[in-house]
């Protein structure tokens, strides 16, 4: 008998585990497919190092105006068999991390398709078939997300994210289907690497549920960068060419042809077979697993954490909600709950995406009056030639209280500026406290220390 098994061995899977068993507890852990989880294998890390590798034409081009010549520019394209492959070695090594770590934490490590039997019981099927049961006080589901494809004609010809970080080669010409934060961040990542990409997307603007000025701005600078950005536009047919490619038909009867078509539409829970016959488990409209403040789902002693539930999908959370709910079920002392309010993230298209807080309709729904600050001006790294990429600062301020309840930004290393900034805005830090504060000059960074004229006021909302 275990004090808790849990199904699923990514980012709040291992963070769980791994705090349970230094908390005195009996532990096993199961997982089918790779330690580390989407994030490591196929998502954030794979991503982010795609995403330093696009960024290398651009400095080769800037590198003349600082008096280099690389021998390179723009128009460069990598060895793509050496980039894939040294991610796969980099990717690889944090798998053996991860296992390592919940070994070295006394956690026992199956590997197999784990499913719940029942409350309390979990059978973990290994890949030559065979089968065992574990029986467990507590289990905890933590098997997170995975890419959902739309049933069109051909969808059997589309990719899927996780495809982009094993291609045999890099295709010359790529539709990416889809207006989330992946998808924008494929079409960026591509772009970077020579590719030649269509971003297509049914809404009138990507990136839904950020800030509006950031949305258009982004927009702007992936055109142009090189982005060819569709929207109010729809793939509604799929077929194979002769040479191989792909013919997309869209819903105004215009025809698109590319080498390959990657769809980012979205993700949905990860709970294939994850459930016995009879094992009935309450879920939100999405599918997702339905938990209450503690992470408890309507089947008694089983939990849920991360993408698998219908909360906020980033690592930090689910890395978050795991160690909360490990210190809750075997701890001494009382935790803080997370806190799912003001919780910063990025986006590696390019430009980088940086926010926290509240975006400017969100505020003026809650706060009413607020005052506007933007900064959009040419950082000084691209001062010396033409390149004419810009950045974008906003500050939203709630004018009753003076408080900075959101901040954004659009441009280089955004995401390393904003995790500082997020500090500040958890703290309730006013736009007087910003003023107070001194600049570092000359970064980018010190332009939200430095905004003093209101762009606009915004009344409240009617």
């Amino acid at each position: 008998m275990y004090d808790l098994i849990v199904i699923g061995a990514g980012s709040g899977g291992v963070r769980a585990a791994r705090i349970a068993a230094g908390l005195g507890a009996r532990v096993a852990i199961v997982e089918s497919r790779f330690f580390g989880g989407t994030c490591v294998n196929v998502g954030c890390v794979p991503k982010k190092l795609f995403a330093y590798a696009s960024e290398f034409p651009g400095l080769f081009a800037q590198a003349r105006d600082f008096g280099f010549e690389p021998g390179q520019g723009a128009e460069a394209r990598p060895d793509w068999a050496r980039l894939r492959d040294n991610k796969t070695r980099a990717i690889e090594r944090l798998n053996g991390i991860y296992e390592r770590m919940l070994e070295q934490a006394g956690v026992e490590v199956f590997v197999g398709h784990g499913r719940i039997e029942a409350a309390g019981s979990v059978s973990v099927t290994a890949s030559d078939g065979a089968r065992q049961l574990l029986s467990g006080r507590h289990l905890l589901i933590a098997t997170g997300g995975k890419p959902h494809v739309p049933d069109v004609p051909g969808h059997e010809l589309a990719l899927i994210s996780d495809d982009l970080f094993f291609l045999p080669d890099l295709p010359r010409r790529v539709a990416v289907v889809g207006g989330g934060y992946i998808a924008t961040e494929f079409a960026s990542i591509l772009q970077g690497l020579g590719v030649e990409v269509q971003q297509l997307y049914r809404g009138d603007l990507f990136l839904r549920g950020f800030d509006d000025d950031i949305r258009r701005f982004v927009a702007e600078q992936m055109r142009e960068r090189g982005v060819a950005l569709r929207f109010n536009t729809d793939v509604t047919a799929i077929r194979e060419t002769p040479d191989g490619g792909r013919l997309l038909t869209l819903a105004d009867g215009s025809h698109c042809e590319v080498d390959a078509v990657f769809y980012a539409t979205g993700r949905v829970p990860n709970i294939d077979d994850l459930f016995a016959p009879g094992v009935d488990i309450a879920r939100s409209s999405n599918g997702a697993l339905s938990v209450d403040a503690g992470y408890a789902t309507s089947l008694p002693g089983l939990y849920a954490v991360g993408d698998v539930t219908d909360r906020v999908q980033l690592t930090p959370v689910a890395l978050a909600e795991g160690m909360w709910l490990a210190r809750a079920l075997f701890g001494q002392d009382a935790q803080p709950d997370v806190g799912y309010e003001n919780i910063p993230t990025a986006v590696f298209c390019q430009p980088n995406i940086g926010t926290v807080g509240l975006t400017e309709a969100e505020a003026q729904a809650r706060y009413g009056s607020l005052r506007i600050y933007l900064g959009n001006f040419r950082p000084l790294r691209y001062s010396l030639g033409d390149i004419q990429h810009r950045s974008l600062v906003k500050l939203v301020v709630d004018d009753a209280t003076d408080r900075v309840v959101g901040l954004h930004m659009a441009g280089d290393e955004a995401g390393e500026i904003v995790q500082g900034f997020a500090v500040a805005v958890n703290m309730g830090a006013t736009k007087a406290d910003f003023d107070r504060t001194l600049g570092i000059h000359p970064t980018s960074a010190e332009e939200f220390v430095t905004l003093r004229e209101v762009a606009r006021r915004v009344p409240p909302a009617t």
